[in-house]
């Protein structure tokens, strides 16, 4: 982060760079608007902290010509004289906020830290709205994203078959496309199937293909899945579905290389890579003697285990940026986008269901929402956070069977009490202590009727 400090006195610049020093904020300073002009048109800014009045070129007209310029880089405006008439024109020509000096520091730090993230994730989310149109992507720009993408790359250039882990939703089909997709196999075909979601007589058909009259209902020859994918990608999705009997036979190909059709006489040459995936504990289920052990070291030669996405909370802007610009353009839906506190609500649910369901949650929100602005409440996450709940076993859920579940916004007000007591009703280190902006600590303040807190 880089803030430009922008003020004539040189006793404040100097205290301004020396707190956001102390915070590990990096910052220059300028002695007044014409200064501040020539190092913004050679270097960007994450913020700027602008005086308002200042000889010459002052915060007011600097404003102006930032925002002529096309720059959207977040202003607070600062001042000693307290008027609200300059307060609301600098508001009202694109600044982001207004402190009055003296102001507190921490309050100063805390509008910073809220101002820049706030626009950085406007940023994500129209930076993922952009990629709406380029099919299943790993999208992500967070640590654990970044990794992701760097051992996929790694993976990507072998051809050594490759195992996925990772609950249900967390996105294990968008590695195995983005595998291939890197490789050099990618003109190749990328064959997809769901063994848990195919019965198990039918399995081994599927996968291998039949002949014509291998058993009843056989009329015409079938190729099978490892024929189609030929010289590309086989992705096994939920391979730990995959029948105790037929594991033998995937073994068998996977050490030969080779397929026959049911009923066939001869052996089919197969070229695919083999990607399989499961969100079970498929350790578990060997040392239980319900998956092949000899089958699992074939399909563990590489591994990858992909992250929920309560890991990742910083891409859900740029999740939720692709996902409501997927459903506009599939729905036919009107532009809409999400509230500065709706985007918190998304950021603080812990969803069970991952990636997969974040993108209903959104889908439900466009479709139901009467405003082009969503609103936490469209959301609905209090009924899913109930809906998700998990029971627990029989012995718990009759202990706990005459007690009235606590809905989440009585929790989310709970917790609201309990810092604005902590802090003796100071709401900026409430908000830092809740990790949420002032502006939502005031929303949630006036919602739940605490103003005498």
């Amino acid at each position: 982060m880089k803030i430009l400090v922008v003020d004539d006195e040189r006793n404040i610049r100097e205290s301004i760079q020396r707190l956001f020093e102390l915070e590990g904020i990096e910052s220059i300073t300028a002695t007044d608007g014409r200064d501040a002009a020539g190092k913004i048109g050679e270097e960007a800014f994450d913020a700027v902290v602008l005086d308002l009045k200042m000889p010459g070129m002052d915060g007011q007209a600097l404003l102006e010509w930032i925002r002529a310029e096309g720059l959207r880089t977040p202003i607070i405006m600062i001042s000693a004289l307290g008027d609200i008439n300059d307060a609301v024109k600098a508001l009202k020509s694109g600044a982001s906020d207004y402190l009055i000096k003296p102001f507190d520091p921490a309050e100063l730090i805390l509008r910073v830290k809220t101002i820049v993230g706030g626009r950085k994730r406007d940023d994500l989310i129209e930076a993922g709205a952009r990629t709406a149109d380029g099919g299943a992507r790993l999208l992500g720009e967070c640590a654990t994203a970044r990794s992701l993408r760097q051992l996929i790359d790694k993976v990507a250039a072998g051809s050594a078959t490759v195992l996925i882990t990772g609950e249900s939703g967390s996105g294990k089909e968008v590695v195995a496309r983005e595998i291939h997709g890197r490789s050099s196999h990618a003109s190749e075909p990328f064959v997809a199937v769901n063994i848990g979601g195919i019965h198990d007589t039918l399995v081994e058909s599927e996968l291998f293909g039949h002949e014509k009259g291998a058993f009843t209902g056989a009329d015409t020859r079938k190729t099978g899945l490892f024929e189609l994918a030929d010289a590309g990608t086989l992705f096994l999705d939920e391979i730990a579905e995959m029948p105790f009997p037929l594991q033998v036979k995937l073994l068998r190909v996977l050490q030969e290389q080779k397929i026959r059709r049911l009923g066939g006489t001869r052996d089919i040459p197969i070229g695919a890579r083999i990607i399989s995936a499961t969100n079970k504990d498929i350790e578990l289920l060997v040392r239980e003697g319900r998956f092949r052990e000899d089958l699992y070291y074939r399909l563990n030669v590489l591994r990858i285990a992909v992250p929920p996405l309560r890991d990742r909370r910083e891409d859900i802007p740029l999740l939720a940026g692709h996902f409501l610009a997927r459903i506009r353009a599939r729905s036919g839906t009107g532009l809409k986008s999400l509230s500065p506190d709706a985007v918190d609500a998304l950021m603080g649910y812990p969803y069970p269901g991952n990636i997969r369901e974040l993108e209903n949650i959104l889908e439900r929100a466009v479709i139901t929402s009467e405003d082009d602005l969503i609103a936490p409440s469209d959301l609905d996450l209090d009924r899913m956070a109930r809906k998700s709940a998990p029971e627990g076993p029989p012995a718990a859920r009759r202990a706990v069977s005459d007690q009235p579940l606590k809905p989440m916004m009585e929790l989310e007000r709970d917790a609201l009490v309990r810092a604005l007591e902590k802090w003796e009703g100071n709401r900026t280190r409430a908000a830092q202590e809740l990790g949420i902006s002032r502006r939502t600590i005031l929303n949630k303040i006036k919602q739940y009727g605490l103003e005498s807190r």
